[in-house]
C-alpha cells in the first residue's frame, strides 16, 4: 500500500501556476542539489517516506548523495515519473529527432544489429520505449521505486490516440524488469479508468488533479465524484488538491480526504513547516472520515 502522504518535486522546477513571480524565486533559491536534500531532509524528518519526481538530470545528483548514506535513506522511496518531456523536447530542439534519440537511447541507433537499431528500422514502439525507460532509470539504480509513473503528456496523448497496447506493454515491462507497480499520471481520471478496464489492467495506480473547483480535472466535478464514490478498481492518488493556491489548506484537504478510496495525497512545499503542517492534516483529515463511516 502507497503512504497517505507523498511529497512532489514542483517546487525545485519552480511550478506554480498562478505566480510567476514565485515561480522565479523558486528557481533562485534551488539552483544548488543542496537546497533540495536539505528539503527532503526535512520531510523525512516530519516523517515523509516518499518523493515522487520527474526523471530530470539532476535527480541523479540527489540519489547519488542517498546511496552514499543508507543508515539515512536506506528506507525511503522514489516514485519516478517518466519522462521528463522539456528534456526531450530541448534535445529535439537542439539535435533533432534522431541526435535526440541518439542522446537518450542506449547504444547506437543506427547500428543494424543493436536493439536501439533494429527496434528502430522496424518502428518498434513498444521495444524503444523499454530502452527509454530503461535510460530514465538509470538514475535510481539502487533505490527503493514501489511505482513507476507514466507522465500524463504521454499517457493523455496515448489515451486520445486510443493505443491500448502501449499501456499493456508499459505495465508488463514496469513489473517484470523493476519488480514495481506501473502508475498513470493523467487530467482525465474517467476515461483512463474506463480504458484500463476495457483492455484489462487491474486496479491501476492513477495519479489525478482531485479538489473541489476541477482545476485541470478534464470531466465534471461530479463525474470524478462518481468514479471515487464507485466499486470500481482503481488505486487514486490526489494531486494538485489546493489548486496551485486557490484553496486554502484545510478545505483543500477536507474535500479529498472524503473520499475513502483515495489512497494517497500528493503535495508540492519546500519549508519544514509547510510540509509538517501540509501531512497534519492531510492524516488527520483521513482520521477523521474514516471514523465517521
Amino acid at each position: 500500500m502507497m503512504d497517505r502522504v507523498i511529497l512532489g518535486d514542483n517546487p525545485f522546477f519552480a511550478v506554480n501556476h498562478l505566480s510567476d513571480e514565485r515561480s522565479r524565486a523558486q528557481a533562485i533559491r534551488f539552483k544548488e542539489d543542496k537546497a533540495i536534500i536539505d528539503v527532503l531532509d526535512s520531510a523525512i524528518d516530519c516523517g515523509i517516506r516518499t518523493f515522487m519526481c520527474t526523471t530530470y538530470d539532476r535527480i541523479t545528483n540527489i540519489c547519488d548523495h542517498m546511496r552514499k548514506r543508507p543508515e539515512r535513506y536506506g528506507n525511503f522511496n522514489f516514485f519516478p515519473c517518466m519522462p521528463y518531456a522539456h528534456k526531450y523536447a530541448n534535445a529535439v530542439t537542439e539535435l533533432g529527432i534522431l541526435g535526440a534519440a541518439q542522446r537518450f537511447i542506449p547504444g547506437n541507433i543506427f547500428s543494424v544489429t543493436g536493439k536501439a537499431g533494429i527496434a528502430f528500422l522496424k518502428k518498434d514502439y513498444p521495444a524503444l520505449m523499454e530502452l527509454l525507460i530503461d535510460a530514465e532509470m538509470k538514475a535510481f539504480a539502487g533505490m527503493n521505486t514501489p511505482v513507476i509513473f507514466l507522465q500524463n503528456v504521454v499517457v493523455d496523448l496515448m489515451l486520445g490516440l486510443q493505443t491500448d497496447e502501449l499501456f499493456l506493454h508499459y505495465a508488463e515491462y514496469i513489473r517484470k524488469k523493476y519488480n514495481a507497480e506501473p502508475g498513470f499520471i493523467t487530467m482525465n481520471l474517467p476515461r483512463l479508468v474506463d480504458l484500463c478496464e476495457r483492455i484489462g489492467l487491474k486496479n491501476p495506480i492513477i495519479c489525478s488533479s482531485i479538489n473541489k473547483i476541477g482545476f485541470r480535472m478534464s470531466g465534471s466535478i461530479q463525474e470524478y465524484e462518481q468514479y471515487l464514490q464507485s466499486d470500481r478498481e482503481f488505486r487514486p492518488m490526489a494531486m494538485q488538491v489546493l489548486a496551485a493556491g486557490a484553496l486554502k489548506p484545510d478545505e483543500a484537504i477536507e474535500y479529498v480526504t472524503r473520499f475513502p478510496k483515495i489512497e494517497s495525497v500528493l503535495f508540492g512545499a519546500s519549508s519544514r513547516a509547510h510540509i509538517q503542517q501540509t501531512k497534519d492534516l492531510i492524516e488527520q483529515g483521513f482520521r477523521t472520515h474514516s471514523t465517521a463511516i
